[in-house]
Order: C-alpha cells, then structure tokens, then sequence
C-alpha cells in the first residue's frame, strides 16, 4: 500500500542540510526551493543546480562521509 503524506509536509531534506539528487547521483547543500524545485550546491562551493523535490533524499551515513572525505582530500591538495 502506497500512502502519500500532505503536499504541505516536509519529506525530503531541508534547508542547510545535506540531500542526494538521486537522478544525478549527486550529494549537495539545500539552499532553497523555487518554483517546484529544490536548489542544491556542491559541499565544497560551486555552481547550484536544480532538481524535482521526488528526486531528492537524505543521503546514507556512507554517502555523506564519502562526500565530506573527497571535498577535504580535495582542498588538502590545494593548500586548504
């Protein structure tokens, strides 16, 4: 059975936190929500893109460690 929760109820990450874009494979910072769609930025800084709230979910302990540890080895190696 599926059950589907209230259009007015948070079910995916909020602003400020973590979110995988399951449809890129990405794992980024919520920044907001316009116009149907939710804005996530690069852990490390960049480029914001869009993605359909459906698309985005809380990403796995694993997933968030792996994506923290690539940003720090990245910024090791430029000095940071």
């Amino acid at each position: 059975m599926l059950i589907r929760m209230a259009s007015n109820q948070q079910t995916g990450p909020g602003i400020g936190e973590l979110a995988k874009d399951t449809v890129r494979g990405r794992i980024g910072v919520v920044m907001g929500a316009v116009g149907g769609r939710v804005q996530i930025r690069p852990i490390g800084g960049g480029m914001e893109w869009d993605a359909m709230p459906d698309n985005v979910v809380v990403p796995s302990a694993r997933e968030e460690l792996s994506a923290r540890l690539a940003i720090r080895n990245a910024n090791s190696w430029n000095g940071l």
